[in-house]
């Protein structure tokens, strides 16, 4: 049987182009607008997706790095004390604090007193970095407050603020409380036992020194968790024990998902979920409201942290 050649070649060489053809057509053709928006769509679903987790892990970090912060307070602290014979620092209100820095002195352990005006305490990091603990962290301004923590007024925005200098405070019950000091204590809570050195710590892993304090709340750092009993002209009925009164005096924060950051004084620091909404105030210029009692079926939160700010001594004679 003969085979035309030249006809196979030519079907061959036919087919090869067309081929060709196709493939160029397939590289050189640009998507449709529905297979565009498919795309974008699948793009807009994964992102929705992961932001959250992303603003998770973000708000995580700062979690860490806040709880690094109370920790690094926590052991100026005790580095304070071994260089002061065992005593605490300074850890004064607000109106003693700004009496000192006008004497030119600046030993309050923090001695930012803030507002939500345009005061410069506000943004003065040098009035914490250079303070008592100062030293003792190396100078360094950022480790006195979380770094979640953006929160200004209006009037201090539209001055072109962003943050002010500290988030965190001391227990009032912890430290030299200066003009609050008398025989029997502390006279904001005169039952409570007032630590002013190291080694009155008798249970250090349940007394915290350290706490974030709510913006609305912090102005000095010397954080009130008030349990004090009221005049002797309101006594239960036969019974000589004045009664107590349980409101916030100053809040506690709870920028990270409903949690503070609190050091102890064994050491130790943790993150501490609140369980009561009325502990969770907007945070925000004059978002708490301070101060305002506590509700009856709202008091858990009260309770833990009074636990945790000093021990009951019993009530002092008024």
């Amino acid at each position: 049987m003969t085979i035309a050649l030249p006809g196979i070649r030519a079907k061959l060489a036919v087919a090869v182009k067309e081929v060709g053809a196709n493939q160029c057509g397939v590289r050189g053709r640009a998507f449709t607008l529905i297979e565009l928006l498919v795309v974008i769509a699948i793009i807009a679903t994964l992102a929705s997706l992961l932001m959250p987790a992303l603003a998770r892990g973000k708000s995580q970090a700062h979690q860490v790095v806040c709880l690094n912060n109370n920790r690094q307070l926590n052991l100026a602290t005790s580095m304070y004390a071994q260089d002061s014979n065992d005593q605490l620092p300074r850890n004064w209100g607000a109106s003693e604090i700004k009496q000192n820095l006008a004497l030119g002195t600046a030993n309050n352990w923090a001695n930012s007193v803030l507002n939500w005006e345009l005061d410069p305490d506000n943004t003065n990091t040098t009035l914490n970095s250079h303070a008592a603990l100062g030293s003792y962290v190396g100078h360094s301004a950022r480790v006195f407050r979380c770094p979640i923590d953006r929160v200004v007024s209006e009037l201090q925005r539209g001055a072109g603020w962003s943050e002010r200098s500290r988030t965190i405070s001391m227990n009032a019950m912890v430290g030299d409380a200066g003009m609050f000091l008398s025989a029997a204590g502390n006279t904001n809570n005169p039952s409570y036992h007032q630590y002013r050195k190291y080694s009155e710590f008798t249970s250090a892993s349940e007394i915290f020194v350290f706490i974030e304090e709510h913006p609305d709340s912090i102005n000095d750092g010397y954080f009130l968790n008030r349990n004090a009993p009221q005049s002797k002209n309101d006594l239960y009925n036969k019974d000589e024990v004045p009664k107590p009164s349980y409101f916030w005096n100053d809040l506690p924060a709870s920028f990270h998902n409903g949690s503070a950051n609190l050091a102890y004084g064994d050491g130790h620091a943790e993150s501490h979920h609140w369980v009561d909404q009325s502990t969770k105030k907007p945070n925000r210029a004059d978002g708490a409201n301070l101060p305002f009692p506590v509700p009856y079926a709202e008091r858990t939160d009260f309770y833990w942290l009074m636990k945790r700010t000093s021990v009951y001594e019993g009530y002092a004679s008024h």
